[in-house]
Formats: structure tokens, C-alpha cells, sequence
């Protein structure tokens, strides 16, 4: 490190220990070296702890996906101080489900607040979130990374998914991270509880309320039913079902042995379907590549481009709460200023 920051051993290590004073050129470099931004060294971290989604190993560490959702964090917050019009609007919190019926409770009721009937798929999850006050974010994190991960903010809250996952998944980990969202409070994140709750239990009643948040007993009872007495084979009706509510096989196939719908074994045989290009066509469905990376709220789009086109912030500044998804070609040319304009800034 004091090697890549241009310092002696003995310098890096008293600034460490506050015993030496650091210039703004010194931090610059060694937030470069550490990849961190500036503020990152000045400014309080957001409140909240980060709470995720880990099949793989459910409340391990996922620092990657972590720093991103700070990044993501103190971004809106900036936004935040800077944009009057850019507000998230405020949610109660909702009482932890203590049991499966109760994650389908609160599953229910989530849905009443994003507007849905009891019965309709979850389309554009994103923006029905954002209702809520929580911000969808879809990036590319890497592979060996948690699936999604979410915090609260003072107002509001961030959800990132992992945009290596499909379109099906993506769906149920955001979702997934709406109950924490719900659920947690800044303080009270599922994976730190140990004593209080078993971690692997209580994700899986949010997987559970994930589940029936985009597949409603009523709905999907109804939809499997009618198909069914159409004559579809399982597989045809697996394939629709998965199309009309925009979730992978796992997903439905679980669902529909919780609902009594399927015996395990024509659980199994839809958790092995694949969509084709045919099925595509023959069963004229619907192709939605809901969150595909990189995507970023709308809200937050449009707070970053009203702050560049009023001059608040640079384009540099721009494309970096674009979270470099965009450049700076991309952003709208800015109408020249009047000669008289100059007294603003020596004045």
C-alpha cells in the first residue's frame, strides 16, 4: 500500500493511527489504490447494515456485492441532499412473520400495497417497488456472489440484484429483499439474529413470502386449473404459467407442490423444464427481460439528469452516480449560458 500511494511504511502506518496528518492528495491516492470513492474516508457509512440473499451459504459475508450497495447508498442519499424533487416515499414497517402462514399474510398484503389484486401476476417489479420506497438497482457483481442484497436508508431503502442471475430469479431475489426490507429495521437484519431466530429459517419464510408475493394462491390456482382443463399436458402448462408470472421453473415448481397443486414427482419433472424457441412460438409468450443489467431505477435517472442539466453536478460527477453504465456522450447536451452568467461565479 505505501508502495501504490507513493508513501514511507512508517507515514502510512501514523496516518493509520491518526498520529500524522494526510493532505487531500495523499487520500485521493489511497482511495484510488483501495477503490474506494473520497467520501468514503469523511463521511459517516449509511446507518443500515446490509442484509442479502445467499443460496449458497445463507448470512455469509459477500463484500463485492456489499461495497456496491454502499456506493449505491450514499448515492441516493446524495440525491437526496441535492434534488428537492427526488423523494422515496415512507413504508411501515411490517411485523416479521413468524410462520409460513404469516410470510403468506404478509405476502398478501405486500401485494395490496404495490396495488395488485389477489390473484394478477407482478409485472415491471421494479416500479412497483419504487412506490414503496425502495430502489431496484440490476448490475453485473460477478460470479460466487450473493444473489441480491438490500439497506435502508433514512428514507427509503436500496435493493441490488446480481445481474448474472436470470430474468426469473432476478425477479424472486428482489423480492426477497422487499421482505427484508419490509420486515428489517436499521438496526435488525435476519442474517445478525442469531439468538433471536435460526437465520436459515427465517430466509426461508422470506423466500416463502418472495414466492407467493408473484405467485398468488388464487392466481395461480385459478390459471393452473384453466389450463388444465384445456387439456395442456404438465409441461405445456408449466411453460405458460412461468411466462404469464415471469418466474423460473424452480421457483413455480416449488410453488405449485406448496399450493397441493403437483405430487413431488411432477414437482421435480417441472423443475427440469426448459423453455424453448419453439415454445416461444407455439404458445405465443410473452419474453420479458425484466432487470436486465444494467438497470437503474427510473426515479434515480432522472434525479441524476435533472442535477446535471440544472449544473449542479459535472458530467464526470454524472456518469459516476450513473454508476458508469453510462458515458458522457450519452448525457443531453447542455444549452450555452448567457455572457452575463459569468458574474455568478466571480461575484
Amino acid at each position: 500500500m505505501a508502495a501504490a500511494v507513493a508513501l514511507d511504511r512508517s507515514s502510512l502506518a501514523k496516518i493509520e493511527t491518526g498520529a500524522r496528518r494526510v493532505s487531500a492528495l495523499e487520500l485521493a491516492r489511497i482511495a484510488e489504490a483501495v477503490g474506494e470513492r473520497f467520501e468514503w474516508f469523511v463521511e459517516d457509512e449509511p446507518a443500515a447494515i446490509v442484509s442479502r440473499r445467499n443460496l449458497q451459504e445463507p448470512g455469509a459475508p459477500s463484500p463485492r456485492l456489499d461495497q456496491m450497495v454502499e456506493r449505491i447508498a450514499r448515492s441516493v442519499e446524495f440525491l437526496m441532499r441535492h434534488d428537492l424533487e427526488f423523494t422515496l416515499p415512507s413504508c411501515s414497517p411490517m411485523d416479521r412473520p413468524s410462520s409460513v402462514n404469516a410470510a403468506e399474510a404478509a405476502a398478501t398484503a405486500a401485494r395490496s400495497l404495490m396495488g395488485l389484486s389477489e390473484a394478477e401476476p407482478c409485472p415491471d417489479v421494479s416500479a412497483r417497488l419504487a412506490t414503496l420506497g425502495l430502489l431496484v438497482f440490476s448490475l453485473w457483481v460477478g460470479d460466487e456472489v450473493a444473489d441480491a442484497g438490500s439497506i435502508l436508508l433514512r428514507q427509503g431503502g436500496v435493493a441490488l440484484v446480481n445481474g448474472n442471475l436470470r430474468t426469473g430469479r432476478r425477479r424472486l431475489a428482489v423480492v426477497h429483499e422487499l421482505g427484508h426490507y419490509l420486515f428489517a429495521d436499521e438496526f435488525t437484519v435476519d442474517w445478525r439474529i442469531g439468538e433471536q431466530d435460526d437465520s436459515e429459517a427465517w430466509e426461508s419464510r422470506l423466500d416463502r413470502f418472495a414466492r407467493a408475493t408473484l405467485l398468488p394462491p388464487s392466481g395461480l390456482g385459478r390459471a393452473w386449473t384453466e389450463l388444465r382443463e384445456l387439456g395442456d399436458d404438465l409441461r405445456t402448462v408449466a411453460v405458460k404459467l412461468a411466462s404469464r408470472f415471469r418466474v423460473d421453473m424452480s421457483t413455480l415448481s416449488r410453488r405449485l407442490l406448496e399450493l397441493g397443486l403437483v405430487n413431488q414427482a411432477e414437482a421435480d419433472s417441472v423443475r427440469h423444464i426448459r423453455t424453448t424457441k419453439a415454445d416461444i412460438i407455439d404458445h405465443n409468450l410473452l419474453v420479458a427481460q425484466e432487470l436486465e443489467p444494467p438497470s437503474l431505477p427510473r426515479p434515480y435517472l432522472k434525479s441524476v439528469l435533472r442535477l446535471y442539466r440544472g449544473e449542479t453536478i459535472s458530467a464526470a460527477r454524472a456518469t459516476d452516480l450513473l454508476l458508469d453504465t453510462w458515458d458522457e456522450a450519452d448525457l443531453p447536451p447542455l444549452a450555452p449560458l448567457p455572457e452575463q452568467a459569468i458574474w455568478t461565479f466571480v461575484s
